[in-house]
């Protein structure tokens, strides 16, 4: 029986911290081969534009090794995208690696520097000669599907990568003929720029003897990293590359994707024989790594007379950028799936739009389409009950999904394996007080003051990602290290996985060990993405240890001289039940003739359906209607997770992605200048991020409903506090401008200077 202490639901600390908060970790740039040669990427200043590059002048400058152009890498492969769309067929337009006479936005590649020292790179870059015709662009969804809008590729008439439609368009028209009443929104879900604390970076080292690369970068995935570069771009075989993943500081979806500077960097040091180091510094992160969100949105509800939800209606815009990124297209056509959200209704219909546009490209952030399917339906929900003069919580109880409908398929045929919605709902209420929130209104206005109150209450899909492998082995010393394919980049991977193995072997989390981001040691891997590391990797971790279990206890049957089932294991030894008498695994490890075989266990796990992560947030705010400033003064969270692994671990997940989505609802938006497709939010000085005062002091709990297709009872838990705040907090606005000013729509992110001028325009209005 394994410690309580250390197992499965215990709050354990993270063991992966100590390094890092003592500067003993090791990052891409921490990783130096010695007299390395640097790169520098040389990026477009213009959103669309033909150019001619001289490259003369810059070669010849001191120190200089080689510059790259389109030119010396044109047989390279392109950048893939991903996906493929059901019974649809769309052309998906080159990603060179160095753009070849065009650009598309700014920041787009068109040479690479590489020089003894980034100083010289600099130089070099300053001294290249570049001739630039600018073309016209268009920037945002709205403008690049106008009739005679500049366009991105010639060959993709009007902008639309796709069209296509999600639903049954004849049944929700006949909800809509029957409807009492009708709700619509028409929102947009703004681009965020994902800001990780580690950019980007890679090493890239060449053996000439064995024409072999090794790269070192910060990655979600060294193993599709490899592939992509090794198949895709640089086409050689896969064993002629090793890519090493150490600490990564955040990805958030965006460090899954293989990008430019990786094969540029594997390229030159194959060409020059020497080591090749790229670094981005943060300006470069936002002109040069994949955005997100960005979707124009406009939705409909038929309503019954009681209140039923009978059919949803949703136009669906996305913005793809300039090119197609490694999932790009994938993100809104998935996430419309979840727009139903928790409610039961039959009656769906979604049209699914992608444009291009002079942008950067746009991919997987924190949630990949499911915090941007909640963000509708919740706002859909507060809409159609205003227009019924329902509360928003009777609304949602009157159309959850009961428990006893589970399983439950939905109109987009997702299937819910458990869950009772109208559960956590009110124990999220009862938390956050809601029945007083009157008397609290009340006194707010007393000081001049706004309050608003916000549900958000949401599901998402996770562990989806495919099959993951594990192996668990023993180590001489008695200890134990899991190899797997999954890659941390904060999240405590480490720390869950030794405790799914103390729950068998009964060993504290130091003395388990981890082996990841290798290629050379960890013989596949899906890295990690769209939370599946515990849905999937947790239980392939937990099946290896029961393999290595069994196999343990046949090695200590003969060294006891006893039967299999007279053994158990506990506190790090194989024991004769009911007796003193056992054997370390230190013992076990080191006993003579034993094949090191049974000293490992490799299983899998692949989760085909997924699982239902669920839950309900409740937010609170303060509004100054003299200066529009927003304070979030309470939020609650009840979430349904399955099983609670860690609930520190939990709880640090939740709060971080709550954070990101309260940014993003509040002050976070990438802007682009629709005159000459300029980033103008390029910097933090332009660019907000939301800081410790910027959130509120988070109540967390869980109302868990164990997963019936995990063998965990897991659900995944990383994304959900994105996918659940963003709709929460602006409902909770709208509430309060509402109620005082007859407010109906605000945009995120609702910055003070747009909820004053909301403010504003309403009461000119009012005197009018």
């Amino acid at each position: 029986m394994a410690p309580v202490k250390f197992g499965v639901g215990q709050s354990v600390r993270r063991k992966e911290d100590d390094p890092l908060i003592r500067g003993k970790g090791r990052y891409t740039d921490d990783h130096s081969p010695g007299r390395e040669l640097h790169g520098l990427m040389v990026r477009s200043p213009h959103a669309h534009a033909k150019f001619k590059i001289d490259a003369g002048a810059a070669r010849a400058k001191p120190g200089v090794s080689e510059i790259f152009t389109h030119r010396d890498v044109r047989d390279l492969g392109t950048l893939p995208c991903l996906f493929e769309l059901p019974d649809t067929k769309f052309k998906v337009p080159p990603y060179l690696i160095l753009a070849d006479g065009e650009v598309r936005h700014v920041g787009d590649a068109v040479a690479f520097v590489v020089a003894e020292t980034i100083e010289q790179a600099r130089d070099a870059v300053e001294a290249l000669k570049i001739d630039w015709q600018p073309l016209p662009s268009v920037v945002g969804v709205k403008n690049a599907i106008q009739k005679n809008a500049p366009q991105v590729w010639a060959d993709q008439p009007g902008n639309v990568l796709f069209d296509v439609s999600i639903g049954d368009k004849k049944a929700v028209d006949a909800a809509f003929a029957k409807a009492h009443a009708v709700a619509e929104i028409a929102i947009v879900n703004p681009r965020v720029v994902i800001n990780y604390i580690e950019t980007r970076a890679v090493v890239a080292e060449y053996d000439a003897k064995r024409d072999h690369l090794t790269l070192t970068l910060g990655s979600q995935g060294s193993h599709r990293i490899r592939d992509i570069l090794c198949q895709n771009i640089l086409k050689i075989p896969v064993d002629q590359m090793r890519v090493i993943c150490p600490d990564v500081g955040g990805g958030f979806g965006t460090k899954l994707f293989p990008y430019r500077e990786y094969a540029l960097a594997a390229f030159a040091a194959r060409k020059l024989r020497k080591s090749v180091k790229w670094v981005a510094d943060r300006a470069e992160h936002f002109l040069g790594d994949a955005q997100g969100r960005d979707n124009v949105t406009t939705a409909r509800m038929a309503l019954g007379e009681d209140g039923k939800f009978l059919g949803m209606d949703v136009d669906l815009v996305a913005d793809m950028g300039a090119y197609l990124s490694t999932f790009g297209p994938y993100i809104p056509y998935g996430g419309a799936g979840m727009l139903p959200g928790l409610y039961d209704f039959q009656a769906f219909y979604c049209r699914v739009r992608t444009v291009f546009t002079n942008t950067v490209p746009v991919d997987a952030y924190r949630g990949a389409g499911r915090p941007e399917a909640s963000y509708v339906v919740e706002r859909l929900a507060d809409a159609a009950a205003r227009k019924l003069g329902m509360t928003p919580d009777a609304i949602r109880r009157k159309n959850f999904i009961a428990p006893r409908a589970m399983p439950y398929t939905t109109a987009t045929a997702k299937i819910y394996d458990s869950g009772d919605f109208a559960a956590h709902l009110k124990r999220a209420q009862e938390v956050a007080n809601w029945k007083e929130f009157p008397k609290r209104a009340k006194a707010a206005k007393k000081l001049g003051l706004v309050r608003g109150i916000g549900l958000g209450s949401y599901v998402e899909v996770c562990g989806t990602m495919g099959e993951e492998a594990a192996e668990v082995r023993l180590d001489e010393s008695g200890d134990v290290t899991v190899l797997i394919g999954t890659q941390s980049s904060g999240q405590g991977h480490l720390t869950a996985y030794a405790q799914i193995i103390a729950d068998q072997f009964g060993i504290p989390p130091e003395r388990v060990h981890m082996v990841q981001g290798d290629t050379d040691k960890v013989a596949t891997g899906l890295g990690t993405g769209g939370s599946a590391s515990i849905p999937t990797g947790g239980v392939s971790v937990q099946r290896a240890t029961r393999k290595l279990g069994e196999s343990l206890k046949q090695i200590a049957a003969d060294a006891l001289e006893t039967g299999v089932a007279d053994l158990e294991i506990g506190d790090g030894k194989v024991r004769v039940a009911g007796t003193d008498r056992s054997i370390s695994f230190a013992d076990l490890a080191k006993r003579p003739g034993v094949d090191p075989s049974k000293l490992s266990a490799s299983e899998t796990f692949t989760s085909a359906d997924g699982t239902y992560p669920n839950g309900t947030h409740v937010a609170e705010v303060e509004i100054d209607p003299a200066t529009g400033v927003i304070r979030v003064v309470n939020y609650v969270i009840v979430d349904d997770f399955g099983v609670t692994l860690n609930p520190l671990l939990l709880a640090g997940q939740v709060h971080g992605g709550t954070m990101q989505g309260i940014g993003q609802a509040l002050m976070e938006q990438a802007v682009y200048d629709p005159a000459d497709g300029q980033l103008v939010t390029g910097t933090f000085m332009d660019y907000a991020l939301p800081r410790a005062a910027d959130g509120p002091s988070i109540q967390f709990e869980t109302s868990n409903v164990p997963c019936k297709t995990n063998p965990l009872g897991v659900k995944g838990a990383g994304e959900a506090g994105a996918v659940g705040s963003c709709p929460a907090v602006v409902n909770a606005i709208i509430d309060g401008l509402w109620r005082e000013y007859q407010i109906g729509h605000i945009d995120m992110p609702a910055t003070s200077e747009r909820v004053w001028m909301a403010i504003a325009e309403q009461q000119k209005r009012h005197r009018l």
